[in-house]
Order: structure tokens, then C-alpha cells, then sequence
């Protein structure tokens, strides 16, 4: 159920008014003036219908709420509000409201303006999240830090080679955002796909509809052909994902145990007054329209502690080197025995570096990790500029 109270939590206002009702129904109405506005260019109707048509489509003249009540019995918004729409124009324009369109006609095409302006606002989210990604990747490019792998500490990084997959995460996430927005179209068949109604005037219908809303023109109808709502859901959920994984890895290091990162702006406890609560990163985790945002909200100005990192990676002696000295010893006693050799010396209680007689420093085992961050960097400078 739609909720006021929540809304404002996991949403901007921009967002929240991007996707409203009232947003809901000027999207509509912009579909029927729109659609009367290319029919009136391709000599279908008068233009004195269009124009008093265009005149009427404005939100503020009608009810949502009444709308929808009266879309109970027709099952979507279209028909009440064409009804409504018919009324409010004068007997000449009247006749023309609507003209050859079916309802799922008007309604797809709103979704697609709608779906527009909600993407947008997405998409300049997400240039934030990249850009506060490059930041911390450039400025921790060799920050050592232990990698983990299923919350067990594996081997040496750095929290730039980090940031920099969150990076390259909302790169590849922007970029199927931005070809489903470009693949948004009009949509418009009349009652079974045809636009018998316009006549020889279809495909110049379709192709005027299409212009005065800067969408797509579509091949050929497409109201039971649902591929681009399905990529733009998938794009949606990609960027979630993409954005909700930041917000796990900070939460994660926000822990009072790790202590690696805090968010800015930690929230506070309602009873325990000593906790700093990485609420950004639930957020990012919690919801999917306004995840980019608050991912945003959690990297801007985080605080990134260097020193504990480094403690956290020595916290159990230099067995994240374990790795390193097996490849070593491989060298001299073959892949197997190395690997057991480690293994032995691991559970001995020594330093793996004592034990084996091996040098073994972290931050000469971070592999390629710099190299990585530089080729992000570079990724989205090209990019983003």
C-alpha cells in the first residue's frame, strides 16, 4: 500500500513527485494532446480541435482521486479520464478527444513519459555514485586493506581496487539504463493494432505522435509485445542491485568489529545513544527507486580509516599471505605438497613467514590491484569526462 510516511524515507521529493499521481495523469493527458496535436498535422482533424484539446490537457483541472474511483468499473484510468476529457472541450473539439486511439494506447505511452522523467533523475544519481566511486578509487588506489571472500579474510587488496568495482558496477548499470531509456517509444494501434480509424493517415499518425513527445516511433504496435518494459524493468533492477551491493559492502565495514568506513551522516539509535548507524547503506539495500540516491548520500564524505584496515588485515598474523607462500614454495616442492605445507604451518600457532622462512609483506602481494583502479578511472573519465 502506498504510504506517505515511507515514501519520504526512501525517496527525494524529485523522485516522489516524478512518479505521482498527479505525474500519472498529466502523462496521460500529454498522450491525448499529443496524440490529437499529430493528427491535426496529418489533416485528421481540425486544428481548432486540437488546439482546444491541447487547451484542456492540464492536471490540475481534474480529479485523480475521482478518476480512479471511476476506473473501477473500466479497469484503467484511460476511459473515465477521456470521458472527462470530452467534457471539458466544447461540442466541436469533443468528437475528436481521443480520436482512433484505444486506452492502452494512452496508457502505455504515459508510462513511457513517465518512465522518462523517473530515469532521468535515476541516471543523474548514478553520475553522482561514479563519480564519488572515482574519488575514493584514486584517492585509496593503494590503500591496503584485506580482501574477504564469504566474510573470511582472503588475501591483500586495496580499498581503491574496491571502489573501483562499485565504479564499474554503476558505469555498466548507467549504460543499460541509458539504452532503455533511448529505446522508449509511443505507442499507438487503435483497437486491435491496425489504425483502420486514421486510414491511409496510420504510419504519419504514428510518426507525428511519436515527434511531439520526443519518443521513439516505434516499428510496428506494441501493446502485446512487452520487451521494452521488460528491458527497462531489467535495467531498474540491474541499477538496484548494482547500487544495493555498495550499500551492503559499507554496512559491512561500518561495523563496529570492523570499523573500516563510516557514512558522514550516521544515523542515530532511538535508545542507545553511542551507535552511529550506517542508514545510507540500508536504504541503498532497502529500496530500488531511491537506492542511487541514497548510496549517494552514504559515499559522500565517507570516512575511509586507513590504519584500521591495516590492523584488520593483521588480525590474524600474516595468514592472508597464506596464498602468496604456497605459490612460493610451489616453486621448489610442486602445487600439492606447497599446499599442504601452508596448511600445516597455518594451524602450527607461528607466523606463516617464521614457520616457512618465507618474507612475506601484504602490500607486495596487492597483484594488479593498482592497474585495475587506474583502467576504472580511466573507463570513467572517458565516460563521464
Amino acid at each position: 500500500m502506498p504510504s506517505d510516511v515511507f515514501d519520504r524515507i526512501f525517496f527525494s521529493e524529485e523522485l516522489r513527485e516524478a512518479v505521482s499521481d498527479r505525474a500519472w495523469l498529466q502523462a496521460l493527458l500529454d498522450a491525448e494532446r499529443a496524440l490529437a496535436a499529430a493528427e491535426s498535422r496529418a489533416g485528421v482533424i481540425p486544428a481548432e480541435a486540437a488546439d482546444a484539446i491541447a487547451a484542456a490537457c492540464h492536471a490540475d483541472r481534474f480529479d485523480p482521486t475521482e478518476l480512479a474511483e471511476r476506473a473501477r468499473a473500466s479497469g484503467n484510468p484511460v476511459e473515465p479520464l477521456v470521458r472527462a476529457l470530452t467534457e471539458a472541450v466544447d461540442d466541436d473539439a469533443a468528437r475528436y478527444v481521443h480520436w482512433g486511439a484505444t486506452s492502452q494506447d494512452v496508457l502505455d505511452t504515459a508510462a513511457m513519459l513517465v518512465s522518462r522523467v523517473a530515469l532521468d533523475l535515476i541516471l543523474e544519481r548514478l553520475v553522482g555514485v561514479a563519480t564519488q566511486g572515482a574519488r575514493l578509487a584514486d584517492a585509496h588506489r593503494s590503500t591496503p586493506m584485506v580482501g574477504r571472500t564469504l566474510l573470511q579474510q582472503a588475501v591483500p587488496t586495496t580499498f581503491g581496487l574496491k571502489a573501483a568495482g562499485w565504479l564499474i558496477g554503476v558505469l555498466d548499470a548507467r549504460r543499460g539504463l541509458l539504452r532503455a531509456r533511448e529505446n522508449l517509444a509511443v505507442q499507438l494501434g487503435g483497437a486491435a493494432g491496425t489504425l483502420a480509424s486514421l486510414g491511409d493517415h496510420g504510419l504519419e499518425v504514428v510518426r507525428f505522435f511519436a515527434e511531439e513527445l520526443a519518443l521513439q516511433e516505434p516499428v510496428a504496435p506494441w501493446h502485446t509485445n512487452r520487451v521494452r518494459v521488460a528491458e527497462l524493468g531489467a535495467a531498474l533492477a540491474v541499477a538496484a542491485g548494482v547500487v544495493a551491493k555498495i550499500g551492503l559492502d559499507l554496512a559491512l565495514m561500518s561495523q563496529a568489529e570492523v570499523g573500516e568506513v563510516a557514512e558522514a551522516e550516521g544515523g542515530a539509535s532511538s535508545t542507545m545513544p553511542q551507535k552511529r548507524n550506517p542508514v545510507g547503506s540500508a536504504l541503498a539495500i532497502a529500496c530500488a527507486g531511491g537506492a542511487a540516491e541514497a548510496a549517494l548520500r552514504a559515499l559522500e564524505g565517507l570516512e575511509v580509516d586507513a590504519e584500521r584496515m591495516r590492523a584488520n588485515m593483521e588480525l590474524s598474523g600474516d595468514a592472508v599471505m597464506a596464498e602468496q607462500a604456497s605459490f612460493l614454495l610451489a616453486e621448489r616442492v610442486g602445487r600439492r605438497e606447497a599446499y599442504e605445507l601452508v596448511a600445516r604451518a597455518a594451524g602450527s600457532g607461528r607466523p606463516l613467514a617464521e614457520e616457512l622462512g618465507l618474507d612475506l609483506e601484504p602490500t607486495s602481494y596487492i597483484g594488479s590491484a593498482e592497474a585495475f583502479v587506474d583502467r576504472a578511472l580511466a573507463a570513467y573519465r572517458a565516460e563521464l569526462g
